[in-house]
């Protein structure tokens, strides 16, 4: 059985310190980001089989020394080159970050193989490859909306809708603070991403029609299904499919509170 293993790496670079500060907090970020910093969360993901003797894939703690020897030293070299240089580092050069990246771990874990990395761009965007040439990579970006809705279905009976929806069968309906996170998938080679283009094309075919809405009465296809948390997920795929130029539609979900989601991916 093959079983897949993830370790969260995170360090901060000063790009205006000419040595970076190790500090003693893996925790936070190591190395730790003396003053102003750029702050970096690498997951790293291993995939084999489990070792008969420690239960272990990999011990994790090979992880993060492999990734504080290779990889932030990487980082720090070139996003101080870059930020010096006063060059502008597009999704592309990310990418090809992460392909030296893993060239730079592939191969040093005995068994287990190297099968994917995410960097965190932010704490609501991401790039995320998953094969040593990097031809291909996702992007990830959440968005926010608040809306009511209600959950009643009229073929039931009244019994039957609050036996089945509980209180989200209210007729006054309720709300919430809706999460969807997008991810498009595209060619490392060609156009760049646009990420203002990208979060434009969200917001115009589907944020914007949901935001402070009433969803059962004021969005079209709810006029036919609850809306439920899964058919949000469904409208927002089929509102975003075809719409971006150059990318392929990979991954939407929807979290309707810190405790429920729903994903519809192309596969």
């Amino acid at each position: 059985m093959v079983q897949t293993l993830a370790r969260h790496i995170r360090f901060s670079i000063n790009p205006f310190l000419g040595e970076q500060a190790q500090g003693y907090n893996s925790y936070t970020s190591k190395p730790c980001g003396e003053g102003f910093a750029l702050f970096f969360g690498l997951w790293v993901e291993l995939s084999g089989a489990v070792d008969a003797d420690t239960g272990f894939v990999v011990n994790v703690t090979e992880i993060d020394r492999q990734a504080r020897a290779k990889v932030v030293p990487l980082f720090v070299s070139r996003v101080c080159e870059q930020f010096r240089a006063g060059r502008h580092m597009a999704l592309s050069d990310v990418v090809a970050l992460l392909k030296d990246v893993w060239a730079q771990l592939q191969g040093g874990f005995g068994g287990p193989e190297l099968s994917g990395m995410c960097l965190e761009l932010n704490p609501f965007r991401k790039v995320a490859v998953c094969a040593e040439d990097c031809a291909v990579y996702c992007f990830s970006e959440k968005f926010e909306f608040a809306a009511m809705h209600t959950l009643w279905n009229p073929k039931f009976s009244e019994d039957k809708n609050l036996d089945v929806f509980g209180k989200c069968a209210n007729p006054a309906g309720h709300g919430h603070n809706y999460v969807v996170e997008v991810t498009v998938e595209r060619p490392t080679a060609g156009q760049e991403l646009e990420i203002g283009q990208f979060e434009k094309t969200v917001h115009d075919a589907f944020i914007q029609s949901v935001d402070h809405k009433n969803l059962n009465v004021q969005v079209p296809e709810f006029s036919e299904l609850n809306p439920t948390v899964e058919n949000i997920a469904r409208v927002a795929w089929q509102r975003l499919d075809g719409r971006f130029s150059g990318a392929k539609l990979s991954r939407v979900t929807v979290w309707e509170n810190d405790k429920t989601y729903c994903t519809v991916c192309s596969s």
